[in-house]
């Protein structure tokens, strides 16, 4: 039978990426990346806070992991801090634009969201997750590398760059 526990609490039956994990490392990158010195220098600068849009993170690891809820940990991350603005990338921000489209046609005109008004990010992060397995018999260890950096989208310079490791051993 199934047993219903607690979304909080740590459970590793695998010893592959999990959802814990994610949540991990998104919280530590995330506060690492917003206490450096790239956003006091953009806030300064600019008189505002920056906005931040989550690129692709690929996932070149030794197993499957959806890259899709690890970014979606870092964006709440970054939206609960409430220092920096997120806008939406890739496949969402399409079907955003493509309610907008159909606002134009069947929405009231005071209600109608006009076009040329989306905000522009200033930075993106993306970055990639890697592995290495190294196994003997039935024990093996696997190390996790999750790399992101951060980009000055106007300049093309990479302000921020972390990494975070993770190692698991497993014995089967």
């Amino acid at each position: 039978f199934p047993v219903t526990i607690d979304p909080n609490q740590v459970v590793d039956l695998s010893g592959r990426w999990n959802d814990v994990d994610a949540k991990l490392v998104a919280a530590e990158m995330t506060k690492d990346v917003l206490n450096r010195p790239w956003k006091s220098v953009y806030e300064a600068k600019h008189n505002k806070k920056p906005t931040v849009i989550v690129g692709q993170i690929k996932n070149k690891s030794s197993e499957h992991i959806d890259a899709t809820n690890f970014i979606k940990n870092i964006e709440r991350e970054f939206i609960n801090t409430g220092t920096v603005s997120v806008v939406q990338s890739g496949d969402a921000r399409v079907e955003v634009r493509n309610e907008r489209n159909d606002q134009q046609t069947f929405a009231s005109e005071e209600t109608r969201k006009k076009w040329a008004k989306e905000k522009g990010a200033d930075y993106m992060l993306n970055g990639v997750i890697t592995s290495i397995v190294d196994e003997y018999k039935k024990e093996k260890i696997v190390s996790y590398q999750v790399n992101l950096e951060l980009t000055d989208l106007e300049t093309n310079e990479k302000v921020w760059l972390g990494e975070k490791q993770i190692k698991k051993f497993v014995k089967n």
